[in-house]
């Protein structure tokens, strides 16, 4: 076998494991796709059938069943402040911890981990007693409040900052920088990735919460996407079809965010060095 052969042998090898993995990555979503255009009395066929059946009607009746337009606005909304607000407690605590100077520093950092060992459900009813003490039950406030800060989020910037070459910031506190202009200035800039990251994690999270605004929401004026889609389950049984139309066009719009902000993923160790060769 010539070379050529082999190495056409060894990309056709890899294209067929990478197209078996991407198979298996998005059956679930094929599956629901092919749910949410199936006739109703197709989704229990056993066999089951992989061929659509064209029912648009089900995408019209999942609409109409919740009020989608306030759902999708207070989803947006909620986890857009979220988002943002994790991303800059991440920066100034992940900043604070890699590049300041301050006694106690250490404890604190590990007291920030220690939060990742706390499971939230062991907190739901402290912090719904919590809420309802302070007022802030069917609120935005509740649902964006707890989750402005993350232990992860500091974890992760922290880690880029550890990165970033102290001289940087040396230099810039002899021109006279301080640490405000430092971390917003020139940390920043050098842990995007990062922050995207954190911000993705946050928008997806909250996205895609249910229990916590399941409990501590009661009305359709406050309540997200995850709790309309509950309207689908009944004492009668499940509309699957409806479902799994609603699951569809929800979907949507979180397929299109992580389109648009992959691109921050790929970084050149942040650029740095080009930095301070310059």
């Amino acid at each position: 076998m010539s070379w050529r052969t082999r190495r056409l042998a060894g990309r056709l090898v890899h294209s067929a494991l990478i197209l078996a993995l991407a198979t298996v990555f998005l059956f679930p979503l094929l599956w629901v796709l092919n749910t949410s255009l199936a006739h109703e009395g197709d989704v229990y066929q056993v066999p089951p059938s992989f061929i659509p059946g064209w029912d648009w009607e089900n995408y019209t009746r999942a609409w109409e069943a919740a009020p989608w337009p306030r759902y999708f606005g207070n989803t947006f909304f909620i986890a857009g402040c979220v988002s943002a607000l994790s991303m800059l407690t991440s920066l100034m605590a992940g900043f604070a911890f890699a590049v300041m100077r301050f006694r106690g520093k250490a404890p604190a950092f590990g007291l920030v981990l220690s939060v990742l060992m706390i499971p939230q459900t062991v907190l739901l009813i402290p912090n719904f007693l919590l809420a309802s003490n302070l007022g802030l039950l069917d609120t935005y406030t509740i649902q964006i409040l707890p989750w402005i800060a993350t232990a992860f989020g500091i974890y992760l910037v922290r880690q880029a900052f550890e990165k970033v070459p102290g001289e940087l910031f040396e230099a810039a506190e002899i021109d006279g920088a301080g640490p405000v202009r430092m971390l917003f200035s020139i940390g920043a800039p050098l842990v995007v990735p990062s922050l995207a990251i954190v911000g993705l994690n946050s928008f997806l999270g909250s996205w895609n919460s249910l229990i916590w605004p399941y409990i501590f929401t009661s009305s359709d004026e406050k309540r997200p996407i995850e709790v309309g889609l509950q309207l689908f389950y009944g004492a009668e049984g499940t509309d699957w079809t409806g479902l799994s139309a609603a699951v569809v066009f929800t979907t949507v719009p979180l397929i299109l965010i992580y389109l648009f902000a992959q691109r921050y993923f790929i970084s050149d160790d942040f650029g740095v060095h080009g930095a301070v060769r310059g």
